[in-house]
């Protein structure tokens, strides 16, 4: 069968199987749709959680940045990882004793306020929005090559499916969902680099694999290495990036990680405290499966690539060239006349440019694995970015049907109104998303580093201070969220959108990149909000009695009591 048809089918039978689910667990009260009825089991959320977690990007552009900037890109997998840790460990559990439906909940309850939940909204939106742009992008990524439709139709495809189960199935539909889309997007990944692995180093452990030695006894980044230095790239174990700029941009993904709303929401998803422990446990266990073999799969695509495509006689490519540069992913201008595909470190004489999200999707082509494996790929890098943009989807509508109309507008509304409200929040949620996914502002894992940085600059110091402190008060914390999220979205559009006058790479701030800054934008949150609330009034008893339940764990004092 060719490729196309083999797509067709796999994604047919992998979107069948999520609108199915949906339809089944569709929620009918508020509680399942914002929490899924707080009855999913550890290993399911686990399942769950870390295919939200696991977007577009994790599946399609990290092993692309890897894949391009090397020793540089792993900052990606540190940030995310250590994040993920932090978030379980830190904060995952007290949150689930608090017990609300979503962060700005937990914000407006802890510092006694609508402003501050107001602040928390805002900040909700404009972190979802700037996530699920990448996702978006990812979706119409996949399906202008691997169904050879306009990236827009893809994107509306995306749309129209995502909008059905997230809007039918609320938080339980997607719960159960994203535990398929888990199943789809790690065979997805794990099957290629298996094949890819045994190719290049007769090894099935892609882990083991990407440090062992091709059929010549060369070690496989020795052999990079080597054709890096040839090309005049720099070497792909050497880094680039000042050690100050990793610690910022691993900084900012870390707490950018522990501060996202869409992956804090699942773990009320569970039927007690003890049970978000163990879900983050099984979520970490399945998330790294991905995590380290991303970089096996960044150092295949790389040698495959240049491999194939150096110093080629471009009219006898294969198909797959063609295929790409029909998306306008991969462009060749032939500056020399002389046929062949000069691929160079040295931009004046390189004839290649290569989008690094097409990675992880061109590799099994480059590798030529059998089209079922490609058609594999191409199911889950959708389920990766549809999993993703589902929960994005169910933080934008409840922030909007429960923090802003039911806590703030119109507390009187009934369940059925605002289970209402919830799904129309959500068409308009998938609509804007579209939109950003049709003009999306850089490509997928840039945008997504930029919703961490807003995530590590307003939430995280608000939910950790929230929970670790009972002096921190309703001032300090709308000041502290209000100058960390205005600072970094200065820093953002300054650095990376070029408004303000534009901002060159020389001028930034100490050497800090705009997806490092969001380390910045958190501390000065840390102390905004640490001096206003020393010199403002203590929050109420009840507040401060809250807090201190918070930390107690279940159970402790019950055997005193006779």
């Amino acid at each position: 069968m060719d490729l196309q048809t083999w797509t067709w089918i796999l994604v047919g039978i992998t979107f069948l199987l999520y609108i199915v689910i949906a339809i089944w667990s569709r929620a009918g009260s508020t509680k399942e749709f914002y929490v899924a009825g707080g009855g999913v089991s550890p290993l399911a959320n686990g399942l769950a959680t870390a295919a939200d977690w696991m977007s577009a990007a994790s599946f399609i552009s990290m092993a692309g940045i890897i894949s391009f900037s090397g020793y540089d890109g792993s900052v990606y997998l540190m940030g995310w990882t250590g994040g993920y840790v932090l978030l379980a460990l830190l904060l995952a559990p007290y949150l689930r004793k608090f017990g609300k439906f979503t962060v700005p909940d937990f914000i407006g309850d802890r510092y006694y306020s609508n402003a501050a939940r107001s602040v928390a909204v805002f900040c909700a939106l404009l972190i979802s929005f700037t996530y699920v742009a990448g996702q978006m992008r990812g979706v119409g990524l996949v399906f202008s090559r691997f169904l050879e439709v306009e990236i827009n139709t893809g994107v509306m495809i995306g749309m129209i499916i995502v909008l059905f189960y997230a809007v039918l199935g609320g938080m339980k539909g997607i719960t159960y969902t994203q535990v398929a889309q888990y199943c789809v997007l790690i065979f997805a990944f794990m099957v290629p680099a298996i094949f890819i692995s045994i190719q290049m180093t007769d090894n099935v452990i892609p882990q083991l694999g990407f440090g062992g030695a091709d059929e010549q006894g060369l070690y496989l980044l020795d052999k990079l290495d080597g054709l890096h230095r040839e090309l005049g790239f720099a070497e792909y174990t050497s880094g680039s990036k000042s050690k100050l700029d990793v610690f910022f941009i691993t900084g900012a993904l870390m707490v950018g990680t522990a501060g996202l709303p869409h992956v804090i929401v699942r773990f009320f998803t569970v039927k007690k405290v003890s049970d978000a422990r163990k879900s983050a446990g099984w979520a970490l266990l399945f998330i790294a499966i991905l995590y380290t073999t991303a970089p096996a799969i960044a150092v295949f695509a790389r040698t495959n690539m240049i491999e194939t495509v150096n110093n080629q006689d471009y009219q006898n490519m294969p198909s797959w060239f063609g295929k790409w540069e029909e998306t306008g992913l991969i462009t060749f201008v032939d500056k020399n006349e002389d046929g062949l595909i000069q691929y160079l470190g040295d931009e004046e004489k390189n004839e290649l440019t290569v989008d690094r999200d097409i990675m992880v999707l061109a590799n099994p082509e480059i590798a030529q694995l059998p089209n079922w494996v490609i058609a594999l790929v191409a199911a889950g890098g959708l389920a990766a970015a549809l999993s993703t943009a589902a929960g994005l989807l169910l933080v934008i509508s409840s922030s909007v049907s429960h923090d802003l109309i039911k806590k703030m507008i119109k507390p009187d509304i009934s369940e059925k109104g605002e289970l209402i409200a919830a799904r129309l929040s959500a068409v308009v949620a998938v609509c804007i998303a579209g939109y950003f996914g049709i003009n999306p502002p850089g490509f997928v894992a840039a945008t997504v580093a930029l919703a961490f940085g807003l995530a590590a600059a307003s939430f995280f110091p608000a939910i950790v201070m929230g929970i670790f402190s009972k002096r921190i008060n309703k001032e300090g914390t709308i000041a502290g969220m209000t100058v960390g999220i205005l600072l970094m979205l200065f820093y953002m559009l300054k650095f990376k959108f070029d408004l303000f006058g534009g901002g060159a790479k020389d001028d930034w701030w100490l050497g800090i990149s705009p997806e490092g800054f969001g380390t910045v934008a958190m501390i000065v949150n840390f102390l905004v909000s640490g001096v206003i609330s020393k010199f403002t009034p203590k929050p109420p008893q009840e507040v401060q009695n809250m807090v201190e339940n918070i930390r107690i764990p279940n159970g402790v004092g019950k055997a005193h009591k006779h």
